[in-house]
């Protein structure tokens, strides 16, 4: 039957619109995946199984929970399904997916259409006009993607019943957590970029405090997870017991969604939240043994210990607009993007671009602009394509032909001593560590998408002030360096 279901699915993706798939930021789930995500629940005994389904679509997940417990997976004397879906185009073939598992099994099921956020938060905060949801003890989703607004009704409503995020995914996921019963299970497929940054710290911390992990599976591949609707995304697929004890955790991984090559390992829970980490990072180690940033304790340093900070380029070129230039001409100073750097180098001013390669020195623009210096910059975004996600380069000050000040537009990290320059060896060294491949998968363990923030610059940590000055002196000696050069000299690195 579920097969049925799959075919529904692909027929239904075809002809949907694309523009309508983005309104609404939902991506119907391939049975491969379903299938997967249904695995990870325990297997539970007896009594009446209160299903939830938010963001049902067709019931894909739904039907691969029913095709479970019908092969005896679970022994549920009765389900209850609930299978929430806004769009009410979709509610005939919702409907006829649960239809047909009625036939053989012992089911009740609701398709409810309205608004997930706003029926959902009603009956956790009391509303005397609301009619209570239950108390479910499985929960499976794969929610809409789409930003909330911070004046919408959607944000007014989680506010009164203490959930703060930034989207649609996350929202659902907390709600659908607070609705849960003790032990219950939720099992979900997101995107990533909940992991990290400081938007999604407060949902982080709802999660953490109201269940334990006990499951995550990465997609190495960004494109094939929903290859049926061209969506280019880091997905994860999470499993949180309500009220559970913390312990270990499962991580699995596999290219894609057909789990061919499935690897599984357990960590325990402080390599996937740091004992120390007060923004809670939740990392994804994706093997067992741990990388050079782990097992060096030179590298033990945060910043406010080696003396430097990093901030956001602070130009933003949209508002100081009438203040750039062109090109270089009396009265402006360097404007630096992140397309003037290459590798380590910087070339400027850069011809044939489009972004402008100064900014005008004036009583405008002089609180946004640095004394020039030694700075470690480092791009906030890299392209999907790249393998590294933290790319850093030196700034020098005899790139610039002796201008006094810099401009850092805000896709750029900037590494500064109170809005000054670095020492030129620390520098250099800064921006080697950086580079290395040690870092760059640290990085990924917490970081799924291809932004780089200030603040996970600002969390990680470093070796020495002494240790990175004599790395960049050994760099400023060899000149050109290699990867190799550099993952090797990491190796050796000693406090």
């Amino acid at each position: 039957m579920l097969s049925a279901v799959e075919q529904s699915r692909l027929r239904v993706s075809k002809t949907t619109d694309a523009g309508r798939k983005s309104q609404l930021g939902q991506f119907l789930t391939p049975a491969s995946t379903a299938q997967f995500m249904v695995g990870l629940f325990g297997h539970t005994t007896g009594g009446i199984c209160r299903l939830l389904d938010a963001g049902a679509g067709i019931g894909s997940l739904t039907a691969a929970f029913l095709e479970r417990w019908a092969s005896g997976g679970f022994d549920f004397l009765r389900v209850e399904a609930d299978a929430f879906e806004v769009d009410e185009s979709l509610h005939p073939h919702l409907n006829q997916t649960l239809e047909e598992y009625k036939q053989h099994l012992n089911i009740e099921s609701t398709v409810r259409g309205g608004d997930f956020i706003a029926i959902a938060a009603d009956s956790i905060y009391g509303n005397l006009f609301a009619k209570p949801l239950p108390r479910y003890t499985h929960a499976i989703l794969n929610p809409p993607y789409k930003k909330i607004r911070s004046n919408s009704t959607h944000r007014a409503a989680l506010s009164r019943v203490g959930i703060e995020t930034v989207n649609l995914y996350s929202a659902f996921v907390a709600l659908s957590l607070a609705l849960l019963g003790d032990c219950g299970q939720l099992v979900a497929i997101i995107p990533r970029s909940f992991c990290n940054g400081p938007y999604y710290r407060p949902f982080r911390e709802f999660m953490l405090t109201r269940s334990a992990i006990r499951h995550l599976h990465l997609f190495d591949s960004r494109t094939r997870t929903f290859k049926d609707d061209g969506v280019l995304q880091e997905n994860i697929i999470i499993m949180l017991e309500r009220g559970g004890h913390q312990g270990d955790v499962t991580v699995s991984t596999s290219t894609d969604d057909s789990f061919a090559d499935l690897v599984t390992h357990t960590h325990p829970f402080d390599r996937i939240v740091l004992p120390d980490d007060p923004e809670r990072f939740i990392h994804v180690p994706t093997s067992m043994e741990m990388n050079a940033i782990e097992l060096l304790k030179a590298v033990q340093y945060s910043l406010t210990d080696i003396g430097i900070m990093v901030s956001t380029g602070p130009v933003v070129d949209f508002r100081l607009k009438a203040h750039l230039r062109d090109m270089p001409e009396p009265g402006t100073v360097p404007l630096l993007y992140p397309g003037h750097f290459s590798g380590q180098g910087v070339e400027w001013p850069k011809t044939g671009t489009k972004k402008p390669n100064a900014i005008l020195r004036n009583a405008d623009t002089e609180k946004w602009l640095y004394p020039a210096g030694c700075y470690c910059v480092v791009r906030r975004f890299s392209s999907k394509e790249e393998n590294r996600r933290i790319v850093a380069s030196v700034v020098h000050p005899s790139d610039f032909g002796g201008a006094e000040m810099l401009g850092f537009e805000n896709h750029l990290n900037v590494f500064h001593i109170d809005k000054r320059g670095l020492p030129e060896a620390f520098a250099h060294g800064l921006a080697v560590f950086l580079d290395t491949t040690a870092v760059d998968e640290n990085f990924r363990r917490f970081n799924g998408h291809t932004q780089v923030n200030a603040t996970d610059l600002k969390l990680m940590k470093y070796p020495s002030r002494k240790a990175l000055i004599t790395l960049g002196e050994w760099a400023m000696r060899c000149g050109e360096l290699t990867q190799a050069m550099i993952d090797k000299k990491l190796e050796g690195l000693a406090a």
